[in-house]
Formats: structure tokens, C-alpha cells, sequence
């Protein structure tokens, strides 16, 4: 049995970690989940991964979630793959911002786009340079705690 499990659904972006596990060329073992049965959801992987997402990394007592996550944990336990930049260097920095600018700026702007989502920090959320209106704390609070609003909320958001 691998020391490596990956708890996949595809499609998914757990396609990243499967992707990352052959590239270091470790042994692995894939339990892929059906959504089709909702066994995302079953108390078996949510002691897995409470969030019941994938993917989720096993590895010696450790789970790892979040692809970006697992794919830099895979290319830090695994130096011989060459696919990390060494920590302490300068480059690190660089290496860490196109690590996570996929799932942290490229992936939400693809899924507004597929959305027909409006605004976004170059669109109708306000003029490309204003400066934007202060808001109260109580406002920010409100934005910040209701649902509705995180899907297309932008620093520049003046309500």
C-alpha cells in the first residue's frame, strides 16, 4: 500500500493533484468519490476532510487540502522531482505567486466569465482608476457576512 492517498472526483480540480503525484513519480493510491452518491458528503470522508471537497492528500498521518496546497506539498516532500524552487532563495516568492494565481485570480475570473457574471476589478464594478468611496465598518461587516455578496464583491465595491 502507497503512503500516498489522493481522494479524487472527476472532473475536479483534484485533477491537479493526480496530475502533481505523477510528476514526483511517487507511489500513490487514487479513491476516487462519486457525486453521483454524494459520497463527499458520507461521515467516512468528511473525517477525511470535514469541507467534504476534493482533493484531499493522505500522507503519513498528514492531510493536505487544496490543490495549490498539495501540489506545493508534493514538490517540497519530494525534492529529487526538481519542481520546487529551493526555499530561502529570492525566486521562491515568484514560484509562490504562479503557484497560486490559478486558483486565486485566474479560476474566479474564468468562472464570472462562464457566470455572465458583471463587474470584476476592470468592469462595471466602478471606473478603472477612481478612487473608491470609503465605506463604514458596518457596511464592510454587512458585505463581509452576507452570502449573497461574495461572488461579486471587489475591493472597489462602493455600496
Amino acid at each position: 500500500m502507497a503512503d500516498l492517498t489522493l481522494y479524487h472526483i472527476s472532473p475536479s480540480r483534484s485533477l491537479l493533484a493526480l496530475w502533481m503525484l505523477e510528476e514526483v513519480g511517487a507511489e500513490y493510491e487514487v479513491r476516487v468519490l462519486s457525486t453521483e452518491r454524494d459520497e463527499q458528503r458520507e461521515p467516512a470522508y468528511l473525517a477525511v476532510n470535514p469541507m467534504g471537497k476534493v482533493p484531499a492528500l493522505a500522507h503519513e498521518g498528514t492531510v493536505i487540502t487544496e490543490a495549490a496546497a498539495i501540489c506545493a506539498y508534493l514538490a517540497d516532500a519530494f525534492p529529487d522531482a526538481g519542481l520546487a524552487v529551493p526555499i530561502g532563495t529570492p525566486a521562491r516568492g515568484v514560484y509562490y505567486k504562479w503557484l497560486f494565481f490559478g486558483p486565486s485570480c485566474f479560476e474566479p475570473a474564468v468562472i464570472d466569465r462562464m457566470l455572465k457574471r458583471a463587474g470584476g476589478p476592470r468592469g462595471g464594478g466602478g471606473s478603472a482608476g477612481a478612487t473608491p468611496t470609503p465605506r463604514s465598518a458596518s457596511s464592510r461587516r454587512r458585505s463581509a457576512t452576507d452570502p449573497s455578496s461574495w461572488a461579486t464583491a471587489s475591493p472597489r465595491q462602493t455600496s
